[in-house]
């Protein structure tokens, strides 16, 4: 749709897409179908000349006069496909027991470090500072321990089914960022595969998950789905 208002205005668009089904029904004005998992839009991590490959595929396209224009990338150009993220439910849930707030503690010094080699990271939805996340955690503990919990940091626009969701991509943000400095080597799955399998936090936001479940709001029921996933 912002496509076809940026056409109507006079700016050609280009755009890539991971679900060819959608695309061909929704006809966007130039569009480049790629054999990738969601999250890997630009092929494998740490592959640059692939994820340029893709890129200059999809500026390729404004050289389309009209559309609606599908393309796809060529498959001797993909080469092994990314593996699609791991879920929660793909992994056995760790022993009980270990203490949240001080293994997110630990993770946050990893974390420093990371932020502070590459100048990135992609921690911020909450507006919370790492050096706070304690009392998220808090929050969440609250939360599945089956109390009516919320934090004052929320905006009041924002519906506490979403601000959860927040609360929860923000810490796993924090901690696959530890674990890329922890482990270096690490692939994607390795890193999903230690957080579900062997984290206290991910044990936190499954019981999160649970109840969110349980609930009778139909926006808690609808976005425990993507906490834990």
């Amino acid at each position: 749709m912002i496509a076809r208002v940026l056409e109507a205005a006079g700016l050609c668009t280009t755009s890539i897409s991971l679900v060819r089904e959608h695309t061909e029904k929704i006809k966007p004005p130039r569009a480049l179908f790629v054999p990738f998992p969601f999250g890997s839009a630009l092929g494998r991590p740490n592959d640059p000349d692939l994820q340029h490959r893709v890129i200059r595929a999809a500026l390729d396209l404004l050289s389309q006069p009209a559309g609606p224009v599908l393309r796809d990338f060529p498959d001797d150009e993909s080469g092994t496909e990314p593996a699609a993220p791991v879920q929660a439910s793909a992994v056995a849930a760790a022993m009980d027991g270990a203490d949240v707030a001080m293994e997110t503690t630990q993770m946050r010094r990893y974390h420093e470090q990371w932020a502070e080699r590459t100048g990135r990271t992609t921690v911020g939805l909450t507006g919370i500072a790492p050096a706070r996340f304690r009392g998220v955690i808090r929050f969440l503990e609250a939360l599945a321990d089956g109390s009516e919990a919320d934090m004052r940091e929320r905006p009041p626009d924002v519906p506490l089914p979403v601000y959860i969701r927040r609360c929860v991509d923000d810490l796993k943000a924090m901690y696959y960022e530890a674990r890329m400095t922890m482990k270096p080597e690490a692939s994607g799955e390795d890193i999903a595969r230690w957080f579900w399998g062997e984290t206290a936090l991910a044990q936190l936001v499954r019981r999160v998950k649970d109840r969110m479940e349980a609930a009778e709001d139909p926006a808690m029921k609808g976005a425990a789905f993507g906490i834990a996933r």
